[in-house]
């Protein structure tokens, strides 16, 4: 097992080529520290197919417990240290691992990676590689649209995580379109065993304390079903830049009482078994782990009507949908979630089957694959 590395070295093992009997891919994402994308990236090495595929990993910046993970499960794992390390010594030191390493597939995750990784991959001269777009779009500044522009004239494929997210990626490059596709995310199912809501009006959220999750609006609805069901308490779960204030707005707003900070945590599969349903305000999301964990625990949702969201929950049947950024119109969809408590088991069985159905990690990693196989077939 490689050691994992803080800076920039390119590592002996990494580089060295494997049994070509199967196919050599290379993971390239911004960083390997706590995150959807990272769990993601770590469920690629529990539930690859050993036989036919052997993975490596690369961060260009900063690692933490995902690397770590990957690491002791026998995953060659670097990182080039940036922004520490300058842009052009990254890129000639991916270049040298990618050619070295004589990789068969580059898969890069989000759009700074895809530049940087596609334009050291044809560099080193590999043909085959996949771009997967973990958001909504490759991002909003001229920058990234140009950057994402010119590795698509570069990349085999590109892979959009909702069908929303997809038509926009498509709508940003419009000459690349035809190579884009969509591969819905996916979950361990066995980690989150189905067990249904808890019968009390308690709801539960988890995601980082972060703008795009827009938990203000959530803390104003809440003050606005407090009046409707005193009872209602929150869970919240995570932690991130927009902590302090949050906390300072919950006193302003006197709902303290009824929201529990958890911060971050390890045992979120325990704690989703402690409420009656999720809930969740973001202003932006492409498909949301955290609804797809909750769905599998048998809870209802209620959440906004952004990005993937509506891919995930059936209005009606598995939770309710609500304009995002309009605490008025959150705070209804969670009174009519409260009213409905006789239906939770129901829209709970309805959730379990639509993971089981659409959002298995197992399928998603298998799909994934098979583009793997089509790709360097056609190449």
């Amino acid at each position: 097992m490689s050691t994992l590395v803080t800076e920039s070295p390119i590592p002996t093992k990494l580089t060295r080529p494997q049994s070509k009997q199967r196919l050599r891919v290379c993971h390239v994402s911004m960083t390997l520290r706590t995150g959807g994308l990272e769990r993601l990236l770590v469920d690629f090495g529990r539930f690859h197919n050993r036989d036919q595929y052997e993975l490596s990993f690369v961060s260009l910046g900063p690692v933490g417990q995902p690397a770590e993970d990957l690491q002791a499960a026998g995953f060659d794992v670097e990182t080039l240290g940036m922004p520490k390390t300058s842009k052009g010594a990254a890129l000639q030191k991916l270049k040298t691992l990618l050619r070295d390493g004589q990789f068969d597939v580059v898969h890069t995750h989000n759009t700074y990676p895809h530049f940087y990784a596609t334009l050291a991959a044809r560099w080193a001269g590999i043909s085959t590689i996949i771009n997967t777009q973990h958001g909504r779009g490759c991002g909003s500044g001229w920058k990234s649209h140009w950057q994402f522009r010119i590795a698509n004239r570069l990349a085999t494929r590109v892979v959009g995580v909702s069908a929303d997210a997809t038509k926009l990626c498509q709508s940003q490059n419009p000459a690349s379109a035809s190579r884009m596709q969509t591969i819905w995310n996916g979950i361990d199912l066995e980690r989150f065993k189905f067990t249904g809501p808890r019968n009390e009006p308690t709801a539960i959220s988890v995601a980082r304390l972060s703008p795009e999750k827009d938990y203000a609006t959530l803390l104003h609805a809440m003050q606005l079903v407090i009046q409707h069901e005193p009872r209602f308490r929150l869970l919240l779960v995570g932690d991130g830049s927009e902590r302090a204030r949050l906390e300072q707005l919950a006193t302003e707003l006197d709902i303290r009482q009824h929201i529990e900070f958890l911060g971050e945590r390890k045992d979120v599969p325990d704690l989703l078994r402690k409420a009656g349903f999720f809930v969740s305000s973001s202003k932006t999301e492409g498909i949301s782990l955290t609804l797809l964990e909750a769905m599998a625990v048998g809870l209802p949702i209620v959440t906004t009507r952004v990005g993937g969201n509506p891919e995930i929950v059936v209005e009606g049947e598995t939770g309710k949908l609500a304009p995002a950024q309009k605490p008025e119109a959150l705070a209804a969809a969670i009174r009519e979630m409260l009213d409905e408590q006789p239906l939770w088991p129901t829209m709970a069985d309805a959730a379990r089957k639509r993971v089981e159905q659409h959002f298995n990690v197992r399928n998603m990693v298998s799909q994934y694959e098979d583009l793997y196989q089509t790709c360097v077939a056609s190449k």
